[in-house]
């Protein structure tokens, strides 16, 4: 899935008789565990686990785990898994690492890690390593939804992001084109209907941001058609 830095580094002013006095940032989500339906290329694949926690160091962790339970992918025992390690900056998700897992016929993998104090990007893929200067705000691909998200629970309806790729910091847009009715296993919503604007890659979202931070359906065909749909949601 994409990376979703493009979208929000979002600080409010108000003039006061005194001066000018940044609003708060803010606050960042509650921990939550989100699962979703996956079918790719039209065919029912497996099930997403999506959590956000608080770890030990101060920092969090957002992980996205996709098992096959369907199909071929169930006869490959194939599954994806990403990690990312984040800390927030002006209510918004900033990178720290991110590990991304790919299991079926053949294994791949990708490690990304920002040395903020020496603003660097590095990323390991079995290839070639890469390097870069980071970008404050920067999110990477298995962010990018819920910095999205957060984005237009801040009343955003254009968004642009810093998103950390192989080689270089992309920046994404995004803009809400409408609101649509959409069915989901969770539930009927009208949601923000969200596009990607700056790329020809097929990437459409559909958001209920005064409820969940994350999409409640998820449509991209970077890497082949896979669509997520929204099946429960808790906060903790």
């Amino acid at each position: 899935m994409k990376s979703l830095a493009l979208l929000f580094g979002v600080l409010g002013v108000t003039a006061l008789a005194g001066g000018t006095h940044a609003a708060p940032a803010p606050a960042p989500p509650a921990p939550f565990t989100a699962t979703y339906q996956v079918e790719r290329d039209g065919q029912d694949m497996g099930v997403a686990t999506v959590t956000l926690q608080r770890a030990d160091d101060g920092s969090w962790v957002y992980r996205k785990d996709v098992s096959g339970t369907k199909g071929l992918a169930a006869l490959l025992n194939a599954s994806m898994h990403e990690s990312s390690r984040l800390r927030w900056h002006d209510g918004m998700p900033e990178a720290l690492s991110y590990d991304y897992e790919l299991q079926a016929l053949k294994r791949k993998q990708r490690h990304l890690q920002v040395d903020w104090a020496a603003n660097q990007v590095t990323v390991q893929d079995g290839k070639r390593d890469s390097s870069y200067p980071a970008e404050p705000g920067m999110v990477e691909r298995n962010t990018l939804p819920l910095a999205l998200g957060l984005a237009l629970r801040q009343g955003q309806r254009e968004v642009a992001l810093p998103v950390a790729v192989r080689q270089r910091v992309e920046r994404q847009q995004f803009k809400v084109v409408g609101t649509q009715a959409v069915d989901v296993p969770a539930g009927h919503f009208d949601a923000l209907h969200v596009e990607r604007t700056d790329a020809d890659r097929g990437f459409t979202a559909w958001y209920v941001p005064k409820r969940y931070p994350l999409p409640v359906k998820l449509a991209q065909t970077e890497g082949g058609n896979m669509t997520m749909e929204l099946v429960s949601f808790t906060s903790s």
